[in-house]
């Protein structure tokens, strides 16, 4: 696999996950949004695993699309403008920064296991 970043930067990349995570917690509960739904939501982007039925290179593309800061920033910005509730696009970021802080990056057409935090799984 190339691609993938090592040492330092991969390090940053996790910390910067984690932060992300954090950042996205904390404004959740300061705009007072339900834990509860947190909890029940957290982990909807998930499902996108389900891409990989089709094969690596469709299961890479739809789970990067779930698991890109692209889309929650975008959910953000459209919310923000609206006026509508942050909650969302809060629970989606913590969830990519859950991620990244745990070393799951976004992923390769090669592999489920390949991404560009580093190989993940057995293999790894």
């Amino acid at each position: 696999m190339t691609g993938a970043v090592e040492g330092s930067v991969r390090v940053w990349l996790r910390v910067e996950g984690l932060l992300t995570l954090l950042a996205a917690a904390y404004l959740y509960h300061q705009r007072g949004h339900s834990w509860v739904a947190f909890l029940a939501w957290f982990f909807v982007p998930d499902i996108s695993f389900a891409g990989y039925a089709a094969g690596p290179r469709v299961g890479a593309v739809v789970y990067n699309l779930a698991h890109s800061y692209v889309g929650p920033l975008l959910l953000a910005i459209t919310t923000l403008a609206t006026g509508s509730p942050l909650a969302a696009a809060l629970i989606w970021a913590a969830h990519i920064g859950f991620d990244r802080a745990l070393g799951y990056g976004l992923k390769y057409p090669t592999a489920f296991g390949a991404t560009h935090l580093g190989r993940i799984g057995k293999s790894a």
